[in-house]
Order: structure tokens, then C-alpha cells, then sequence
């Protein structure tokens, strides 16, 4: 059987696989039950997968938002027999939370499919990719590469990378890595430096009956949500990398988390905000974190991502092949993307020097309610990363 049909004959499999995945809600926290079935997967496949708790102190690690005890990572090895190159498959198996719920049309756990989608929290991003490496290394274990092929599910993709860095610092180096997010079948040239800061403003709490006469921390929020969204606009206006030159407005500073109050008679005594901040591919991370706090004027925690930027040349040999097999499959070029979000790729690039890409599935409401994956574009995905991985390591 050749290596296209080997991919097809996975296909219901890969089918029933992802929706097992999705039905496994791997938020924050929640991961083991989903890499339990990763883990099953790569046995049913013929390897030895390793499951292992994941070292927050790893280098390009972040600051950790909760402990790591039973989240682990899971790796693999599919043995070449010897002087090719070697290639990683990496995914993330964590999830960003559904809520609210009620908003979704579809069970955001049920994996439903109707016109060619399958829904659910995680569909697209990523377990869609997850689904299509794993496939692409059950075609590829007897085509009998030279190379080995690594394969990684971290945790904390979406709020740390510490997975990932941890892999760094535990897996072997290899010569490249692909990462299947679902970038809608093209290839990431570039993604921002991203940082998480937590800002607690404080007010003078009171009962509701003298709330003139108190300092509300909600209300005194407002001019430092101002203050934040004034800096935005005046770093997108800025000179920026050659990746990102065409980009209106790449940097995005979110404010993603308010909590404010208790009670609706009591005056609040503080307020919370969480916010992403986007950096350029080039940027000091601890000037932008200096200047933000300039800015906003209230205590800054730094939590959660700490991570940097990155623009890869079009001339890497991971885009050649990447690209032979794009058109092996689909008769078009491959498109280019510069991501204004980050991924798991920098800690293959930043810090281990590792060209790295993601390229994945086509999926939509990436973080909304009523995420989707094509399903069609799962299988082509397939053949894409297969074909990619035994010109890699032929």
C-alpha cells in the first residue's frame, strides 16, 4: 500500500478519534483524560509512548499559573533505521474553557458533525491536528524512513508553552518540527512575542448606602482600560518588522479577564484585569513590559506567558518540502501567514534554533462559541504532514 492510501484507510479511525478527543474536555488543569487517549493511540500504532509530568524551571519556560502534578506530556518515537533527518510532530492537547455554554449552538463536548464540520470546543484548535499526525504516523510506520519521526502533546499551549519548553529541555533535538494548528492549510513565516499581565486596581470599599463618599475600583478601572488601549494604538503606529509591515493593526493588548466586586450593595475594594499583550518578532520583552506599566499606572503581576516573537525565511528547507507536498495534494501554492498570535513553534525556533512551522486544517470560531473543523481538510491535512515527513526523513 502506498503512503496516500495508507492515509485513507486511517481515515474513519482519525475520524473516530477526534471526536473521542473532543468529547475529552481538556481545559486548564483537565488534560490527563485526553492524553490518556493520545497515549492509546500511539500504542495501537506499534510505539512506546512515554507520559511524564511536565518541569516548569525548563528554559523559555513561563510563569506558571497552576502546579503540574497528573497533566502530563505525552511523547513518542517512530525509530528511523538511520541517517536521515529527524523531524518533530508537536500538538497541544489543552483547551480554552466553553463558557458561556449557553451561547453555543452545538454541545461545545459533543462533537457533532452536519455539512462537513464537526464541532466542539477544540475541534479546530487542536485536537483536529493532533488527530491528522497521529495519522500521518500510523501511514508512515512502514515506508520505512531513515529519519525518526518525535511525536509531542504538551499541556499549556494556550497560556504558558511550558509543554513545549519542557520537551525542549527533555526530548531530542531534531531537524525540524511541524505543528498542525489549524491555519486553514498555510504556513507560518512569523508570530508575535506574547506576555500575560494581571493589574489589580484598588478602591475604597463602602456600603452601596455611601458609595459617593467611597472609592469604587470598578469605576476607577475604566481610565486604566484607557490607558491600555491608548498604548495599543500607539505601538501599532510604530515601526514594525518586515512580517508584520502589512498588518494594520498587528499588536493587540486584550483585556480578557475583569473581576470586580461581590455583592451589589457593596462598594468594590478592588478590581482585576487580565490582559495579552502582543510584541514584534524583535522586541525586547522586558521593555515592553517597562513601558506598559508606565502606562496603566497600577501594580503589574507578570503571570502566565512570557514569550517571544519570531520570523522564519522562506528560503528554510522545512517550507520546501512542506510546500512539494502542499501541492502534491492540493495543485496550489502554499499560502504564507504572519501569525498575531504565538504557538508552541517558538520554543523549536527561539530556543533550540529548530526551524519550525505550523501548518494545519481549516477550522473557524477559533475561542467563540460553535468552533468548527472541516473534516475534509483533517484528511488532506493528513496527507500533507505524511507526505512532508517521509521526504524529510527518507
Amino acid at each position: 500500500m502506498d503512503l496516500r492510501s495508507a492515509v485513507d484507510a486511517g481515515w474513519s479511525r482519525q475520524l473516530a478519534l477526534l471526536r473521542e478527543l473532543v468529547r475529552a474536555p481538556s481545559t486548564l488543569g483537565n488534560e490527563l483524560a485526553a492524553q490518556e487517549i493520545v497515549a492509546e493511540e500511539l500504542r495501537s500504532i506499534g510505539l512506546e509512548p512515554l507520559l511524564w509530568d511536565v518541569d516548569p524551571s525548563a528554559p523559555g519556560a513561563s510563569p506558571p499559573l497552576i502546579p503540574y502534578a497528573g497533566r502530563p506530556n505525552v511523547t513518542a518515537r517512530l525509530a528511523g533505521s538511520g541517517g536521515g533527518r529527524s523531524l518533530t510532530f508537536n500538538g497541544h492537547i489543552d483547551v480554552v474553557p466553553a463558557t458561556p455554554e449557553h451561547r453555543w449552538s452545538y454541545d461545545p463536548w459533543g462533537a457533532e458533525v452536519e455539512g462537513g464540520r464537526m464541532f466542539g470546543r477544540g475541534a479546530a484548535d487542536m485536537k483536529a491536528g493532533i488527530v491528522a499526525m497521529l495519522g500521518a504516523v500510523r501511514a508512515l510506520r512502514d515506508v520505512g524512513l531513515r529519519g525518526d519521526v518525535l511525536v509531542e502533546t504538551v499541556i499549556e499551549e494556550e497560556c504558558t508553552g511550558n509543554g513545549a519548553a519542557a520537551c525542549r529541555a527533555r526530548c531530542p533535538r531534531t531537524d525540524a518540527a511541524l505543528i498542525p494548528e489549524p491555519f486553514n492549510h498555510a504556513a507560518m513565516e512569523a508570530q508575535v512575542g506574547v506576555l500575560w499581565a494581571r493589574l489589580t486596581v484598588h478602591g475604597k470599599a463602602a456600603h452601596a448606602e455611601r458609595a459617593d463618599q467611597a472609592v469604587n475600583a470598578v469605576m476607577a478601572a475604566l481610565p486604566v482600560i484607557e490607558r491600555i488601549k491608548a498604548l495599543e494604538a500607539e505601538v501599532n503606529r510604530e515601526p514594525r518588522s518586515r512580517w508584520f509591515a502589512s498588518h494594520s493593526h498587528p499588536l493587540n493588548y486584550n483585556v480578557g479577564v475583569i473581576q470586580g466586586g461581590d455583592w451589589a450593595s457593596s462598594v468594590p475594594e478592588e478590581c482585576v484585569l487580565e490582559v495579552r499583550i502582543a510584541a514584534d518578532v524583535d522586541a525586547d520583552l522586558d521593555e515592553v513590559m517597562a513601558r506598559f506599566e508606565a502606562a496603566v499606572r497600577v501594580p503589574v503581576e507578570w503571570r502566565g506567558f512570557r514569550a517571544h516573537g519570531f520570523g522564519l525565511e522562506r528560503s528554510s528547507s522545512i517550507f520546501d518540502v512542506l510546500g512539494r507536498a502542499h501541492w502534491a495534494v492540493h495543485e496550489s501554492e502554499m499560502e504564507w501567514l504572519a501569525f498575531t498570535g504565538t504557538t508552541d513553534a517558538r520554543a523549536f525556533v527561539v530556543h533550540e534554533g529548530v526551524p519550525a512551522t505550523c501548518y494545519g486544517p481549516i477550522g473557524g470560531n477559533l475561542h467563540a462559541p460553535d468552533e468548527w473543523v472541516d473534516l475534509e481538510s483533517v484528511r488532506e491535512t493528513t496527507h500533507v504532514l505524511a507526505l512532508a515527513a517521509a521526504e524529510w526523513c527518507a
